[in-house]
């Protein structure tokens, strides 16, 4: 055992080191902090996440639970080392990029790492062996169904082998596989995430939080508490803002204070932000901070937010009801009151925690009067503008670098830790870092809104719908954030993509002492489409008709009006979707019928059934301007640099939007040059949000293509061109007979060179055509919509209420599929979190705040998924591709409990529908036959 501070000697990557640290650091923290490790990822420093996998002595270990005195004289290899070293880690890392089977990339150190000791024991394992192995280690992103392919494919096993279609030297780009474009830093681990950023003379600041849901405070003397803490530099609260101590998202909806001031709304607002040397704010205890608190009575739900006597959080906000949004067609009540069958419901959702595995990180510094942000974000100009007027600066003032980001979801669209190190960067003159801890993201950041939601649908006596009415009541916490685009999202989805010619949905946005609800992967829609599909599967068996079929009959088509009275002439996909799944249904049918059968002879408590859904979801922001920019230019020695803005969270929009302009260009992906996001060097490309990247910036993207090579038309002087040749300090233009001309790029340059080096240049944006919506949500609010429809099968433990799942069929409308297998990770990873929202996710403020008491499914709880792509072009998309992300999560959950019905007759309005909520609804089944 080696004593404190004493010198630690081991063995690191196959080279000996000796450092000096305290014998009961984290291991995570000396081959970061100490010994430059990046490779090592830290998600939670509780041994949840897996991220900081490490081997010691070949044993795959967290390295945040494992002290450095226990590797002395032992051998630890991270994922660097490995690369160097294993031909395991090799192979795994070549069929990770085949598969898709790495997204955001922050777990997958972790992951090959954990698989690099499966192999190296058992070269050949077993689907059920590599689900042991990586089961600590938590994804958030791709579903793990392609990571189990690729340490199958890496094994060995023929029938996981996979080969992707296309390669970035092919100038075919659009509708190919190619492989992600980023890829590679993903793999060896190097992604520079939030965390890794930092210059290593930068402070730490840490953040002072309010311990209760609702409080008064006062803070005592701040001066006597800096001179007390040798190395602390100073305390930050809200008089030390320079500019407005507000931040929001929609205007007229900026309520979020920087610092509270004197009230706290919620658990984990900031009160105040302590600065100094990293060692000393490593061990800081924050118990002797001079804060005096008065707990106050807490309004923790809607209900009680709108009793009579409740406090108002907002003075602005009467009842504390933020806002609501209304759509309304037709005469909804007489539908119902003339319906043949009318089914009605009472549905709940509560809150939901993002669980990306990369908290909150970052780093800020002032150079003269600007102040550079980097760290991870989803919407790095909306960040730039939001905190010029924190500080009280000019936006051109402040720079935001994007980090690496390792999971959002929505989430990262809101401000989080930007405020605190720019304000702190800004008046000490110094770079300043933070990194939250785990507790800290999950008390301080956006939830997914709770519900309440009561709907009633009825229809004529053919089973076509003739009315339908949506009450929802959303909690979206102390601060507003994106609760306005929830309220005004949800009563247009509400209808799921259906025809409804008698339709009435309002949905409500109340305040509450609660973390602010914000953007997750949907808006609300999924939601709603919980209580939606449920009603209608009540709907189909009540009038003996196929649940499928049922949806057919009612699925809106071309030419049809939507419940906004938007008509669309050639893209509604939703029938296609539902066709492709027919084969698939009928046989999922016979299979669970069989299977009922044997278990009822063989007195097994088992019963199989099958759940369908469907969904829809508008791209980009609803009945908004949304534009996107793109800038491209070749320089002189044939350099051709794309300026991408898109912020891609392992999506793939990098990858996506580079073969979008390559392909209206005319060349290889690989002859492209990738600039990121940086509000410094590319232009705004928007948010990462509303599965509007692929739409919005690829319509830019290809804009930028076409008007680059129409420029090189000219320069050329022919009138059309079939080929483009770039080299050094040449482009070789082929026309449309056949002919071959050279433009000198180095003689262009003498004359023609920009300020930005570019010999050639072009800049253009695209802005969906979008219409604003009447007092009765009329209008056109979105100009591409996609659709989706999925079926799981499943079985019910009817004696323990457990679940188990046991595969998914899922087809997507998704116009033109730009990247397969980025469509297919995409679909997977949606599914999966579709699958943790449906049976065990429950954010409970103040209880669940950490990955050990928070659930989210591991890869043990991810069936197999087939994916149906389907292809219904839209005109407005970019090569009539459509958005994905969003749509993906919506009818997961429904389909689950649909099918949790059909095999137990369990009826689940309350999610998440765990064990005991699943055996008491059998039991009320029972009792009430």
């Amino acid at each position: 055992m080696v004593s404190k501070q004493t010198p630690l000697s081991f063995t690191l990557n196959s080279k000996p080191v000796a450092v000096g640290t305290d014998a009961g650091k984290r291991l995570s923290t000396v081959l970061r902090e100490q010994l430059g490790q990046l490779d090592v990822k830290i998600g939670c420093n509780a041994g949840d996440c897996g991220a900081c996998t490490v081997l010691v002595n070949g044993l795959a270990v967290c390295a945040c639970l494992t002290a450095a005195s226990q590797v002395f004289g032992k051998q630890v290899d991270t994922l660097s080392g490995l690369v160097a070293s294993e031909s395991h880690t090799v192979s795994l890392q070549a069929a990770f990029l085949r598969h898709g089977a790495a997204q955001c990339g922050i777990c997958t150190p972790g992951m090959l790492v954990s698989a690099t000791a499966l192999l190296q024991e058992q070269p050949a394992p077993s689907e059920q062996a590599v689900k042991d192995a990586l089961g600590g280690v938590l994804c958030r992103c791709t579903g793990y169904r392609k990571i189990i392919d690729a340490v199958m494919d890496a094994g060995g096993h023929q029938a996981y082998r996979h080969d992707t279609a296309g390669t970035v030297s092919s100038r075919q780009s659009v509708g190919v596989s190619l492989t992600r474009l980023d890829g590679a830093d993903k793999m060896n681990g190097v992604d520079a995430f939030g965390d890794d950023v930092a210059p290593a003379n930068a402070k730490v600041l840490r953040v002072v939080r309010s311990p209760f849901h609702h409080a008064t405070f006062e803070l005592g003397d701040i001066v006597d508490f800096v001179a007390r803490h040798d190395g602390v530099d100073r305390v930050l609260c809200a008089d030390d803002i320079p500019g407005q101590n507000r931040f929001g998202i929609i205007p007229g909806f900026i309520d979020q204070p920087v610092f509270a001031e004197g009230r706290v709304r919620f658990r984990g607002e900031a009160v105040a932000a302590v600065v100094g040397n990293a060692d000393v704010m490593e061990a800081l205890d924050f118990d002797d901070f001079p804060v005096r608190w008065t707990e106050q009575a807490a309004l923790m739900t809607p209900a009680e937010a709108q009793t009579m006597d409740a406090v108002q959080l907002h003075a602005q906000s009467d009842n504390n009801l933020m806002c609501c949004g209304t759509v309304q067609c037709g005469d909804a009540d007489a539908g119902l009151e003339n319906a043949y069958v009318k089914v009605s419901g009472r549905f709940s959702t509560g809150f939901i925690e993002h669980a990306y595995i990369e908290p909150e990180a970052g780093f800020a510094q002032r150079t003269g009067n600007t102040v550079e942000v980097h760290g991870c974000t989803q919407a790095a100009y909306m960040d730039r503008d939001s905190l010029a007027l924190i500080l009280g600066i000019d936006a051109e003032a402040v720079r935001i670098v994007p980090s690496a980001v390792g999971g959002g979801f929505g989430s990262k669209l809101d401000l989080s830790f930007q405020p605190f190190i720019a304000v702190a960067a800004w008046l000490l003159n110094t770079p300043v870092r933070i990194a939250y801890t785990r507790r800290e993201s999950m008390q301080a950041t956006t939830k997914r809104h709770p519900s309440d939601m009561q709907v009633s649908i009825g229809v004529d006596n053919t089973g076509r719908l003739c009315g339908c009415t949506f009450e929802g009541t959303f909690n979206t916490g102390a601060y507003a954030s994106w609760g306005p685009t929830v309220a005004n999202r949800v009563p247009i989805h509400a209808s799921g993509p259906y025809l409804h010619a008698h339709y009435r949905a309002r949905a409500s946005g109340i305040y509450t002492h609660t973390a602010p609800a914000g953007a997750f992967r949907g808006f609300g829609v999924p939601q709603a489409a919980i209580a939606q599909e449920s009603l209608f599967d009540e709907l189909a068996m009540r009038m003996k008709m196929d649940r499928l079929e049922f949806r057919l009959l009612n699925a809106l088509d071309n030419h049809q009006a939507t419940v906004t009275g938007q008509v669309f002439e050639q893209s509604v996909g939703i029938r296609a979707c539902l066709e492709g799944l027919r084969a698939q249904w009928r046989a999922a049918d016979k299979d669970a019928d069989a299977f009922n059968r044997q278990a009822i002879v063989s007195h097994s408590p088992w019963r199989r059934g099958i759940g369908i859904a469907s969904g829809w979801y508008g791209c980009g922001n609803t009945s908004l301007s949304n534009p996107s920019t793109i800038k491209a230019g070749i320089r002189r020695d044939g350099t051709l640099v794309l300026h991408q803005g898109a912020i891609d969270l392992g999506q793939g929009s990098t990858t996506v939007i580079t073969q979008l302009f390559a392909d209206a260009l005319g060349v290889a992906a690989k002859d492209v040059t990738l600039l990121g996001a940086d509000t410094g060097i590319t232009p705004d490309a928007g948010k990462t949000s509303a599965s509007r990247q692929t739409f919005v910036s690829g319509n830019a993207a290809r804009l930028a293509g076409l008007a680059l090579r129409q420029e090189i038309a000219r320069q050329s002087g022919y009138k059309e061109i079939v080929g483009i040749d770039l080299s050094a300090s040449n482009i070789t233009v082929t026309s449309a007979t056949g002919e071959r001309r050279s433009i000198d790029l180095a003689d262009q340059a003498a004359l023609n060179i920009n300020d930005d080096g570019y010999v050639l240049m072009v800049e253009e944006s695209y802005d969906p055509p979008t219409s604003t919506l009447d007092e009765n949500g009329q209008g056109e609010p979105y100009a591409i919509f996609g659709y989706a429809a999925q079926m799981v099968v499943l079985d019910v433990d009817t004696q323990l209420g457990l679940v188990r799942l046991d595969h998914f069929v899922a087809a997507h409308d998704v116009g033109r599929a730009i990247n397969p297998l980025l469509v297919e990770g995409q679909i997977h990873g949606g599914i999966a979190q579709g699958i943790g929202m449906a049976l065990m996710e429950a954010f409970i403020p103040g209880r669940t705040e950490n990955l050990h008491d928070y659930l989210i499914p591991t890869i043990g709880d991810v069936p197999p998924i087939e994916t149906i792509i389907v292809e219904v072009p839209d005109p407005h998309g970019p090569c009539g591709a459509k958005g994905l992300g969003e749509h993906v999560l919506i009818p997961t959950a429904p389909a689950i409990l649909n099918a949790i019905r059909d095999a137990s007759g369990a009826v689940i309005r309350n999610l998440p529908a765990t064990p005991d909520k699943v055996l008491a609804a059998i039991h009320r089944d029972v009792e009430t036959e």
